[in-house]
């Protein structure tokens, strides 16, 4: 499924629902999601979370030992129509 499908929301609730804790942000281009990664987090789950963000435009984990695991997503948000997909400058 491309990222369009996905929305963020869906990505942080699936995470959520994988009883992991989660943020989202807004910007002005894409939407973060980040999800805390416990370390006893089952092979399994783990599983299932890669599976989600990786409907996500990009992905990855972050690992830190001052701040721990954070796995990570950004969902692009949509480009505006126009009806001069041409550019400036080339008008008719």
């Amino acid at each position: 499924m491309p990222a369009s499908a996905a929305s963020a929301e869906d990505i942080a609730a699936w995470l959520s629902a994988l009883g992991l804790t989660t943020r989202v942000e807004e910007h002005a281009r894409h939407t973060w999601i980040e999800a805390e990664v416990p370390e006893s987090l089952p092979a399994e789950t783990w599983r299932e979370a890669l599976e989600v963000v990786a409907e996500a435009d990009r992905f990855g984990l972050q690992a830190s030992s001052l701040n721990g695991r954070t796995l990570w997503a950004a969902v692009h948000g949509t480009v505006p129509a126009t009806s001069d997909v041409r550019g400036p400058g080339h008008q008719r």
